[in-house]
């Protein structure tokens, strides 16, 4: 069982991340000539992109998105994900599974260094992770450790094993053999060890720094394919090639300047202009792009969903948030967004895990609660008659970029439109501060949601167990905890399955636990000579190791 952290580490989130503003996360491998001229050839190894701004650079820190892609291209994990977002050797060049799948032995290049001239060993990797499950820095994103040998007793204060990280199932035989024990077998295990909490750090180096770790580029050492440089807090950074990184040879870009622009109508003008070689393009600018050859869409795992956060008496009513989940059109938000995102009744997406028999994750269920106006009237005025009032006012949460605000504005007006007496107050913040009133659940609703972490549907599900860190709607559910807990350990993967189908059921169709708006299309504008950019569908976002200009 997941045992929930203290608010006071959880300042952001891995997955609310994607502000829905241009950025480098969302880049294509697109062909072409654009028709307006913009420009097609190019010979030096630089790429010009816009970024999401970095949260941290510390790998057990609390990260998001944005910080996530940075440090999947500066740092580098046992594996990482390919081009065709598969696992593929990182550090470790290869690996041993025992007869039970409950024990993996890496076995570590001895070529891999840390930018100081260090040797990244198998010791960097069991500091790194008994250190992010121990008190001391109990890393946000520690229960996705939870798999692994004691790691969820080592963070529950009531167990025996509490605070005793020396007891986590990973140690390091010798400099380049690290052996990993679980509780469960975890047939999504590599992807796991792909994302940042799953990062080597050198403890030498990292105690050398005390609190300064990761706060500059001169606080960091790097293993990944680049380093980073001229890191300006919310304007700017730059990619350098890394040359001491293993692999150095098949990295073929040499810089990558990244500029944090919120405005995407900026991002278009130095697209234009040639200043830019990649940007995400908002519903405004779709119809004006869409019939050149640098112009595509693509359906990613990203699921947004409006929390209804059941702290709040009126939405610990479950007519009124059922009233809320069905008494707005989704469809309309196909034609506010116009990037290719798809109206959602679902939390874990379409597209994005299957079945032995390679059936899709939404076969069985293809969506929850559809819009039903009049069902809605009912559970909303059986709600307030519960509640003994006759209207209510609720505060919408959302982020302060201008596509965010059209959409909140969209569910709003249909709310007001549909629920008689029900008044929407939007509270628009930046990211940073409305991610903190999250966490504090300092909010009644809010525009939110979810970037797989890794691939498998337990990942879009967690977080609805009650005793999860990024339960941030205060939902509960006996069924659906244990639902999910028996997900770790049942070894019937048909029956595991079902049991996942069953849960997103209570928590949706039962219970309205949260609101899904949609899964995320991305609009993209690409210069033809940019190629090999990997666009993950879950996990580390986009990787630069394989691009090039052409």
């Amino acid at each position: 069982m997941l045992q929930k952290k203290p608010w006071s580490l959880i300042v952001v989130l891995m997955a609310l991340m994607v502000t829905m503003a241009a950025c480098s996360s969302y880049s294509s491998n697109g062909n072409g000539k654009n028709g307006k001229e913009t420009g097609g050839s190019k010979k030096e190894q630089v790429l010009n992109l816009t970024a999401n701004d970095i949260a941290t650079l510390n790998s057990l820190g609390s990260y998001e998105a944005g910080s996530t892609v940075v440090m999947s291209n500066i740092f580098e994990g046992l594996y990482r994900l390919d081009e065709e977002s598969k696992p593929v050797e990182g550090i470790a060049e290869s690996h041993d599974v025992s007869d039970d799948q409950k024990k993996y032995t890496f076995h570590l290049r001895k070529n891999a260094k840390w930018s100081n001239g260090t040797p990244v060993t198998a010791h960097d990797f069991e500091y790194a992770w008994k250190k992010a499950v121990g008190a001391e820095t109990l890393s946000p994103f520690s229960f996705l450790m939870a798999q692994i040998k004691n790691a969820s007793a080592i963070q529950t204060p009531s167990d025996p094993l509490y605070n005793k990280p020396d007891k986590l199932g990973v140690k390091a035989t010798d400099d380049y053999t690290l052996e990993v024990e679980l509780d469960n077998p975890t047939p999504y295990f590599l992807s796991l060890v792909t994302i940042p909490v799953y990062y080597p750090q050198n403890k030498e180096f990292v105690e050398a720094q005390g609190d300064q770790y990761a706060l500059g580029t001169d606080k960091i050492i790097y293993n990944g394919p680049f380093i980073l440089n001229n890191w300006k807090q919310g304007t700017s950074w730059t990619y350098k090639k890394n040359p001491d990184y293993w692999d150095a040879k098949n990295v073929k870009l040499e810089t990558i300047n990244a500029t944090v622009l919120k405005e995407t109508s900026t991002a278009v003008n130095m697209y234009e202009a040639g200043q830019l070689d990649a940007v995400g393009v908002t519903a405004e600018f779709v119809d004006q792009y869409k019939s050149s050859d640098e112009f595509s869409t693509h359906l990613d795992s990203t699921i947004y969903f409006i929390r209804m956060n059941q702290q709040n008496k009126n939405l610990a009513n479950v007519n009124i948030r059922k009233a809320l989940y069905i008494g707005w059109d989704k469809q309309g938000l196909e034609k506010i967004l116009n990037d290719g995102s798809v109206p959602a009744g679902y939390v874990v997406p379409k597209e994005f895990v299957f079945d032995e028999e390679g059936n899709d994750f939404r076969s069985k269920y293809e969506s929850f609660n559809k819009t039903d106006i009049d069902q809605a009237v009912e559970y909303w005025n059986k709600g307030l008659e519960e509640l003994g009032v006759d209207k209510m006012t609720l505060e919408f949460l959302s982020y302060d970029a201008e596509s965010t605000k059209t959409v909140a504005q969209y569910v709003k007006n249909q709310w007001e439109k549909n629920l008689p007496g029900l008044t929407i107050n939007i509270n628009q913040q930046p990211n940073k501060q409305k991610l903190e009133l999250e966490t504090k659940q300092e909010y009644e609703l809010t525009y939110s949601g979810w970037v797989p972490i890794y691939q498998d549907a337990i990942t879009l599900l967690e977080i609805f167990h009650s005793e999860n860190a990024y339960n941030w709607m205060n939902f509960s559910n006996p069924k659906v905890d244990a639902l999910i807990d028996s997900s770790y350990s049942e070894a019937d993967t048909k029956k595991r399955w079902n049991n996942l189908q069953e849960a997103e059921k209570i928590i949706l169709e039962d219970l309205a636990g949260v609101s899904p708006m949609f899964q995320n299309g991305t609009a993209i504008l690409q210069k033809p000579y940019v190629k090999g950019i990997a666009r993950h569908t879950y996990g580390t976002g986009v990787s630069y190791k394989w691009a090039y200009i052409e």
